[in-house]
């Protein structure tokens, strides 16, 4: 038997042997279209009546991919090559197609002192992600090749108190990928299945891919009930303007959005905020109570970390109103614990990542019902090697989410 050895890849193996069939006269008397994977080679075969064997070889076995790394401590980051990922026990093989810059990536990108004494480089950056299920590791159930998903940035272990008792998203021994471990800025991901959730098909990656912040919002906003009440959302970045569009989703009636940039301003009115209140033009208390009679608003979502925002929430809510703090300031923070907060019986929630999965099964029902849109906050769609220009955005407050195509299945 003759062997024709042939190298491609696994997407034009069909297209690769009908080229090696038309330059041969032999009758083909049969061709097997099932494609076998030995390890992570497929190979199929196509045999003639001569007895000569035409066998792809190599195909898709990949040794290294694309990423963005934090490969050494400093500002920046590098556009460079990684071994290619494997899945081991409990563990999915991703094709990474849309990922978004978030801003812990901003955090390791510009090194500060934070990232400094945490981020071990090298480190492949990046958790917020949607792809395709190529492979499963051993051990590894619930999901099949071709599904589409996308996964928790936050690791955790599975097995402390916090996490058999439904509130892991407080794990103490919590890792974040892309700052503890490698994250997703790959064009592959080994992830647990654990972390990974499938996505409802009528979504685009470059919005799946945004799951994991609007989560955040989506936990803030909802850890009580929302319908009919007033909000005031103090803090447009990305996961603010996301709160705006959630309680807008289910129904808020007095929308209240505060910050000191106009642009924010503008797309937080675009997403559903009743009245955008500049912080550097306006008396913002002053405004609060004539919208609200006096009275404060039901709600308050702190999603800045600005000292005087978090001081403001207190003075903004109504005597028996909520507050859920996300935003997280770089320092302590001088509160009137007794006036403020103890005589007001407010409720003040501290907010952290999502409840798993609570949070992740009500964010995708809303997105796939067509009543959450958050389509005006991912403002930029960038190719993927065009990280720097997304940071530079970021860093000058002028874009929504920033979102990185890695692949052509990004859309």
């Amino acid at each position: 038997m003759w062997i024709v050895p042939v190298r491609c890849r696994l997407t034009s193996i069909q297209e690769t042997v009908n080229t090696a069939i038309a330059g041969m006269n032999f009758p083909v008397i049969s061709r097997e279209v099932e494609v076998n994977l030995v390890g992570t080679v497929p190979i199929c075969m196509v045999v003639f009546a001569s007895g000569c064997l035409i066998l792809p070889l190599v195909t898709d076995r990949i040794d290294f991919v694309n990423a963005i790394v934090k490969n050494t401590p400093g500002a920046g980051a590098l556009w460079t090559t990684r071994p290619m990922p494997v899945a081991g026990v409990g563990e999915l093989l991703v094709r990474i197609d849309a990922v978004s810059l978030c801003g812990t990536d901003l955090h390791v990108y510009n090194w500060d002192a934070w990232s400094a004494g945490r981020v071990k480089p090298p480190v492949t950056m990046g958790h917020e992600w949607a792809g395709e299920v190529l492979e499963l590791g051993p051990n590894t159930t619930g999901f099949v090749p071709g599904d589409r998903v996308s996964g928790e940035s936050h690791k955790i272990c599975g097995h402390c108190r916090q996490c058999r008792t439904g509130d892991g998203h407080v794990c103490t021994s919590t890792q974040i990928f892309g700052v503890d471990t490698d994250g997703c800025f790959g064009q592959y991901f080994a992830v647990p299945a654990a972390s990974v959730l499938k996505n409802d098909p009528r979504i685009p990656n470059t919005i799946s891919c945004l799951q994991d912040p609007l989560g955040n919002a989506v936990h803030a906003a909802l850890v009580e009930p929302l319908a009919g009440k007033s909000v005031a959302i103090l803090g447009c970045g990305p996961i603010g303007l996301f709160a705006i569009a959630v309680c807008r989703a289910v129904g808020a009636t007095n929308i209240i959005a505060t910050d000191a940039s106009q642009y924010r301003l503008d797309l937080a009115k675009t997403v559903g905020a009743d009245h955008v209140l500049n912080v550097r033009e306006t008396d913002v208390d002053d405004a609060v109570a004539t919208l609200t009679h006096g009275m404060g608003v039901d709600v308050v979502l702190e999603m800045s970390g600005a000292p005087k925002a978090i001081q403001q929430s207190l003075r903004l809510a109504k005597p028996g109103g909520r507050i859920s703090l996300m935003g997280i300031p770089a320092g302590s923070v001088d509160l009137n614990v007794a006036e403020d907060i103890i005589f007001k019986g407010l409720r003040i929630h501290g907010v952290v990542g999502r409840r798993l999965y609570d949070t992740w099964f009500t964010m995708q029902d809303l997105l796939a019902s067509g009543r959450l849109d958050v389509t005006p906050i991912r403002t930029h769609i960038l190719p993927f090697d065009q990280f720097d220009t997304g940071f530079a955005l970021m860093q000058a407050g002028t874009c929504g989410k920033v979102v990185l195509k890695v692949s052509e299945h990004a859309d």
